[in-house]
């Protein structure tokens, strides 16, 4: 009904197989057809997207986004169930770590395999709220950001005066480091050189292997 009104979009959670988007999609008509019945107008077409949570859906990312609309990453419980780290155990959140080489290699293949299908991407989840992170995932290709209002001030200030090439580069660079840290302290002391009264340069002892 809303979809009438405004221009609607559905994300499905924790999608693991392709299946739950297909029963998803023959729910959504079956609705449609009743409310058409009922004598509601409906839109011929509601885009149905996924979002990749967990490490099953980003190794048949191809499948899935062969049938769905949109692709959206949700990048708090992604990260946490391919590290197999508990972000809110204090015992072990120190391990939580988004700028993980593995975390980036998912998400530039993502980015990848779902534009080969013609599909934008997100990203939802904390990461997107800070800064240099923003940027790395700008420079990665993704389409969407959503965060909390209060961070929307800070990244959009960073993301309008860059340039996507310098992005690019900053991703490029990235990748020849094969430590969380290492990548971490790049990222921060670019950050403190670029953007000198937003940014402080990092200590290395900072930043935790």
């Amino acid at each position: 009904r809303a979809a009438h009104y405004g221009n609607l979009r559905i994300v499905l959670p924790l999608v693991f197989s392709v299946n739950e988007l297909r029963r998803s999609r023959q729910l959504l008509e079956r609705v449609k057809q009743d409310l058409e019945q009922e004598g509601m107008a409906t839109p011929k077409h509601i885009p149905l997207g996924i979002m990749v949570e967990v490490p099953a859906a980003v190794l048949i990312a191809d499948v899935l986004a062969a049938e769905a609309d949109f692709v959206s990453l949700g990048t708090n419980d992604l990260i946490q169930y391919a590290l197999a780290i508990d972000r809110i155990n204090e015992h072990v959140s120190y391990l939580y770590k988004p700028l993980h080489p593995a975390i980036l290699r998912i998400i530039r293949g993502l980015v990848q395999t779902a534009h080969q299908a013609g599909i934008p991407v997100a990203i939802c989840g904390e990461m997107a709220a800070e800064p240099a992170y923003a940027l790395v995932l700008l420079g990665m290709g993704l389409d969407e950001f959503s965060m909390n209002p209060v961070s929307i001030p800070k990244v959009k200030k960073v993301l309008r005066i860059s340039r996507f090439e310098e992005t690019r580069a900053l991703v490029e660079k990235m990748f020849q480091f094969s430590t969380a840290s290492e990548i971490e302290f790049y990222i921060r002391s670019w950050m403190s050189e670029r953007f000198p009264k937003d940014f402080i340069q990092p200590h290395k002892e900072e930043l935790r292997a």
